[in-house]
């Protein structure tokens, strides 16, 4: 009877604690692994995009399995969920570190931005500069193509120097030529020397 007692008291700690912790895992991997086969389609990465798809499915199909063989066990269902709300968050933290692709920064200040256009190309940016008229009066129209990486140093001057500037910020699906700052990041460098024979086109 002894083992028999134990047998069950080890299926039960399965089923009620360790399966869900394990469905909780999966559900974080797949939904995380999903964040980045989008990245990868938008930006064109069309050989790693299938790669990450199937084993994103793959542990899909683990987990959901698990789910359907335990349809009376409530804490699993709790830990389906939780582990896709977890996953969302993981996935867009890992977007952030990714930092792949080139967006376009378009800041439209009053004429006489000079300092901040200047500044721009003093850091290895490539500006375009137009005037044009907006709603209140004469304004500058600043045009710079940058790596996704480097938005947050744009947008710090963008503000220094023109704390009241307007500015959007786009996705960029392909370029060439231009001038880009140059990469001094190690971190990048290697992600994108890893990722570069991936993408379409290259």
């Amino acid at each position: 009877m002894m083992p028999i007692a134990v047998f069950a008291i080890e299926s039960q700690f399965f089923a009620w604690v360790l399966l869900p912790i394990l469905i909780f895992l999966a559900r974080i991997c797949d939904v995380t692994l999903g964040t980045v086969r989008l990245i990868f389609v938008s930006r064109g990465f069309k050989y790693l995009a299938p790669v990450v798809g199937f084993f994103e499915v793959l542990i899909w199909i683990l987990a959901i399995g698990q789910i359907m063989q335990n349809l009376s066990n409530w804490v699993c269902y709790l830990a389906y969920a939780g582990g896709f709300a977890t996953g969302n968050y993981v996935g867009m933290l890992v977007a952030e570190r990714l930092s792949l692709g080139i967006v376009l920064v378009r800041v439209i200040t009053q004429r006489g931005a000079n300092a901040l256009v200047d500044r721009l190309r003093q850091n290895d940016y490539g500006v375009t500069s137009v005037d044009g008229e907006g709603a209140t009066g004469p304004v500058q129209v600043i045009f710079t193509i940058v790596p996704r990486r480097e938005v947050g140093a744009v947008v710090h001057l963008v503000k220094a120097y023109n704390p009241k500037a307007f500015y959007s910020i786009e996705e960029v699906g392909h370029v060439e030529k231009g001038v880009f700052p140059v990469r001094k990041d190690c971190r990048y460098i290697g992600l994108e020397r890893f990722v570069r024979p991936f993408r379409k086109g290259k």
